[in-house]
C-alpha cells in the first residue's frame, strides 16, 4: 500500500494530522506530514519575512521535493489550502490517489458565502494584506474554522495557528487578478481515484467548492468517492469527527488495491 503525503492548510501546521496519523498507522497505513515553507516558527513568533512574497508555486515546488524524498509513489492528501496544493502537486507527480478534505478552491471552483467573508474579514479588512504575512485571529478562527468543535479541543488548536502568505491568500481569493494563474488546476491530468470529504457546516470554505471540484474531477475521468457530512464544520480533526475521517481514508486506501 502506498504511503500518504499529508499537506496542512493555511495558518496550520503538520500537527493537524498527528492523531489521525497514529490511527491510520494502527491499520497499516504509512504517512508523512510535511511542513510548508516558513510554517515551522514557534507559536507566538514574529511573522517570517519570506511569507510576504511566497506564492503558490513556491509551496508546490517544496511539496514536489517532499514527494520525491519519499522514494516511492504515494497518495496525496490535503486539508483546506492543502487540498488545492494537493491538486496542483498531483498534476505534476501523478500520485496513486488523491484525498481532499474541506478543500480550498482552485481558480475553476471558487465559491463564496456570507460566512466565508465574515471569517476572512479580520485579515482581508486590513489594507495591504495581500503583500504581507497574515494570521487569522481567534474570533475568526472560532467562528469559521472551529465551529462545532468542543472548547477543550479548540484551545490547543488555536495555539498551533501560525503565519501564512498574503500573496497566496490573494491568489486563492482573487484568481482573476493573478497573472501567474497560480490556483488554476489542469483537471485533464487528474484522473486518479479521489476521496473527497466536506462538512455541510463549513463556514470558511463553502461546500459548493467541493461540489465544483468533484464535478471537474469526474469530467476528467477520475473516480470520485464524494462525501458530504451533516453537522460537520471545516475542522475535521477533533475527537467526534477524526475517527470517521480515518475510517473513510482506510476504506479508500483499501480500494486502491
Amino acid at each position: 500500500m502506498p504511503p500518504i503525503l499529508m499537506i496542512h492548510g493555511m495558518w496550520s501546521r503538520p500537527s493537524t494530522f498527528t492523531q489521525m496519523r497514529a490511527e491510520l498507522e494502527a491499520t497499516g497505513i504509512r504517512s508523512a506530514a510535511v511542513t510548508l515553507p516558513s510554517h515551522d516558527v514557534p507559536p507566538g513568533a514574529p511573522a517570517p519575512a519570506a511569507l510576504a512574497t511566497t506564492r503558490l508555486a513556491d509551496y508546490v515546488a517544496a511539496l514536489e521535493r517532499d514527494a520525491a524524498a519519499l522514494g516511492e509513489p504515494c497518495v496525496v492528501l490535503g486539508h483546506s489550502m492543502g487540498g488545492l496544493l494537493a491538486q496542483l502537486l498531483s498534476v505534476r507527480i501523478q500520485p496513486k490517489g488523491l484525498i481532499l478534505l474541506s478543500t480550498a478552491p482552485s481558480a475553476q471552483a471558487g465559491a463564496f458565502s456570507a460566512a466565508s467573508i465574515r471569517t476572512m474579514w479580520s485579515v482581508t479588512g486590513k489594507w495591504g494584506w495581500w503583500k504581507e504575512p497574515t494570521l487569522l485571529d481567534e474570533d475568526a478562527a472560532r467562528f469559521g474554522v472551529y465551529n462545532g468543535v468542543p472548547e477543550a479541543e479548540i484551545r490547543p488548536a488555536l495555539a498551533e495557528l501560525t503565519w501564512d502568505s498574503g500573496p497566496v491568500l490573494a491568489q486563492l481569493a482573487a484568481p482573476f487578478l493573478d497573472p501567474d494563474k497560480g490556483s488554476h488546476v489542469d483537471y485533464s491530468r487528474l484522473q486518479q481515484p479521489t476521496l473527497m470529504i466536506t462538512g455541510l457546516d463549513d463556514r470558511i470554505v463553502p461546500p459548493a467548492t467541493s461540489r465544483k471540484t468533484a464535478r471537474h474531477l469526474t469530467a476528467a475521468g477520475a473516480r470520485v468517492d464524494y462525501e458530504e457530512w451533516a453537522n460537520t464544520g471545516h475542522w475535521l480533526f477533533h475527537d467526534a469527527t477524526r475517527p470517521r475521517v480515518a475510517a473513510a481514508i482506510s476504506r479508500f486506501m483499501a480500494s486502491l488495491g
